[in-house]
């Protein structure tokens, strides 16, 4: 989420990632939790003004999105938007224990903007997931913006996978600028309040 956040900043938004064990007993839920914690006590000494969005990529954007639709997980708390990249939403979140789509279809939680992105090249998971859930969110009646790219899986971040390495390593290739440069203007418009589409 490095180049994400160095983009961010430079819009003079600033961005915190989670410290997250995905491979914990409990899924990484309490770290999620108390990242989101630590972040909201402190964002104000680091520019942030009290408003939040939550964004997650991969296993990410679940627990991100999750947070919109399940206030009683952080005392009441809500986000100001969320935003998806390339995730799945019929998969448990690690936030909460339960898939977002089946939270979205209980909540009584007001809406707020749900913003999602997915590469259309990606092979790890189904960019029609995303579609998907876009559909069942605007059905509820929530407003969000559904943007497919032309990228992969870790395009979405301007990364490359490296099967070497067994990461994602920074790319300046076409397709992962694209997939950044979408990633951080979805973000960037959920901070600034931008109208949904």
């Amino acid at each position: 989420m490095g180049a994400i956040g160095e983009q961010l900043a430079a819009l003079g938004i600033p961005a915190f990632a989670a410290d997250w064990q995905s491979d914990a007993k409990d899924g990484g839920q309490a770290d999620l939790l108390n990242s989101l914690e630590l972040v909201r006590k402190n964002a104000g000494e680091h520019g942030g003004d009290g408003r939040l969005v939550t964004a997650g990529w991969s296993a990410g954007a679940g627990p991100a999105v999750s947070m919109a639709f399940r206030p009683e997980l952080v005392d009441g708390w809500r986000p100001l938007a969320v935003v998806g990249l390339s995730g799945r939403y019929d998969l448990v979140a690690r936030s909460s224990g339960t898939p977002p789509i089946e939270e979205l279809a209980v909540t009584t939680a007001a809406p707020v903007p749900v913003w999602l992105a997915h590469g259309t090249a990606d092979d790890v998971l189904d960019w029609q997931e995303s579609q998907t859930f876009a559909r069942a969110v605007l059905d509820r009646g929530w407003p969000v913006h559904w943007e497919p790219v032309d990228t992969d899986h870790a395009g979405i971040l301007g990364t490359a996978y490296d099967a070497a390495a067994q990461r994602c390593v920074p790319s300046l290739s076409e397709r992962p600028q694209r997939g950044l440069r979408t990633a951080v203007r979805l973000i960037e418009s959920a901070v600034r309040g931008f109208e949904v589409l």
